[in-house]
């Protein structure tokens, strides 16, 4: 099916290129009975629509957002190689250097569900930053399958990715992670665990994470950290000795009184945790863009020239510190500024709209200065109105191999849930 924008001349389904269906396609493609039939289907809830996602009117975008498929591939080429330099003993002296003292032990797992933002400019993707707690792929997996063709010929492998090996490819990740921990015993308990894991707003999926793993005939479940105690040997949750925890706080070392019996169970491998400390001292903290935007120190670190040449993609960044204040000062429009040990867009500062006085409190040694990649935008319709929203690109990964694609359409400085029309969005390669 493809529709005509009635406020255009330009029938959707002519688009020849990413950027004119982005910019003209106004066509809505969500099937949202379709999505929740799917949601509850999952969830083995038929309730869960109503409790969980009516709720969060702005989780969903209602458009999809299209990517050329030379931008699609360049992202995962970032993937692969940012996996690729961190097997480096050089690169990995370098970001332990700066890491807590939890952060030096690696147990073996990698990294559950890797998060690989991107903005698409015009020089071609650019990696903004790393997550290891990155949220929304159980989401995004079915939201991809709830699309209508509507604005040109959609493939049902979204970005290239079959959606039909998702849950395949979820729980052999999972079972991998076990096995690099090499506990000589099978897995059998999975906790999927954060902070009041109800209150947070992506609780939904880890219903979807839970009910995934239980139907791969895992007991798995949902828990807040502070529920768990350790005995020496073992992490028990109700009594019962949990195997694995896939880990979604954002204390990345652990070091809340509450999440003590997790500290334990982390470095006396008592229990696999995924990901954890190490994982984010090796891929998220922000001082590692400082490396990975450095083509003469990657060279130094014996890095490939092919690989250097494809993390250009990362833009530049520094450690904003008080003897380069004055210069970042004055260069500060081209920038942006992020905490090293953030998440989720907390206490970031976009460059032309900072004060002089929120900057001199910052330039202390905490911070990182970016070059300001502007988002590519997407264009809908919004209570009848023409609306414009920028575009944040994820890749979820695992092991530099990507797992899905998303999009997440919002409006303001960073990403959110607030914004009309803005949401998850489902990306389609052209």
């Amino acid at each position: 099916m493809h529709r005509s924008d009635p406020a255009s001349n330009t029938t959707c389904s002519d688009a020849s290129s990413a950027d004119l269906l982005n910019s003209s396609c106004f066509c809505l493609t969500l099937d949202r009975n379709a999505l929740c039939a799917a949601l509850e289907r999952e969830a083995d809830d038929p309730e869960f629509c109503r409790s969980f996602v009516s709720p969060r009117s702005h989780l969903f975008s209602n458009v999809p957002m299209f990517i050329p498929k030379a931008d699609l591939a360049a992202m995962q080429d970032v993937v692969s190689a940012i996996h690729s330099v961190s097997q480096l003993p050089a690169y990995r002296d370098r970001v332990m250097s700066w890491a807590p003292e939890i952060a030096r032990f690696d147990p073996g797992p990698v990294g559950a569900f890797m998060g690989f933002d991107f903005h698409l400019t015009q020089d071609g993707p650019k990696l903004i930053e790393v997550n290891t707690n990155a949220g929304g792929a159980f989401l995004n997996n079915l939201l991809a399958r709830a699309q209508r063709a509507c604005c040109a010929p959609m493939d049902v492998h979204a970005g290239g990715f079959s959606l039909r090996d998702f849950p395949t490819e979820v729980v052999a990740m999972f079972e991998a992670e076990w096995r690099l921990q090499g506990p000589g015993r099978p897995l059998r308990r999975i906790a999927i665990v954060d902070d009041h894991p109800e209150e947070q707003y992506l609780y939904p999926e880890f219903v979807l994470a839970r009910q995934l793993l239980a139907r791969a005939g895992y007991d798995a479940v949902v828990a807040s950290p502070d529920a768990f105690s350790f005995t020496g040997t073992e992490l028990l949750l109700d009594g019962l000795a949990v195997d694995l925890v896939y880990n979604r706080l954002v204390d990345f070392s652990l070091e809340q009184p509450e999440h003590e019996a997790l500290r334990h169970a982390y470095v006396t491998r008592a229990a696999a945790v995924t990901p954890n400390p190490h994982n984010h001292a090796l891929y998220a903290d922000k001082r590692n863009l400082v490396v990975l935007s450095n083509p003469e120190e990657l060279l130094r670190m014996g890095v490939e020239e092919g690989v250097v040449h494809i993390l250009q993609a990362v833009p530049q960044t520094i450690v904003l510190t008080r003897e380069n204040a004055p210069q970042l000062w004055a260069a500060r429009k081209a920038m942006f500024f992020k905490p090293m040990r953030g998440y989720g867009s907390k206490a970031v500062y976009r460059g032309d709209k900072i004060t002089r006085g929120v900057f001199e409190g910052i330039a202390n040694g905490e911070y990182v200065a970016q070059a300001f990649a502007p988002p590519s935008g997407r264009m809908m319709r919004v209570d009848g109105e023409a609306a414009s929203r920028k575009v944040d690109v994820r890749i979820y990964a695992y092991a530099g191999k990507a797992l899905l694609v998303a999009a997440r359409l919002y409006q303001g400085q960073t990403t959110n849930f607030r914004t009309p029309g803005g949401g998850f969005a489902p990306v389609f390669a052209v």
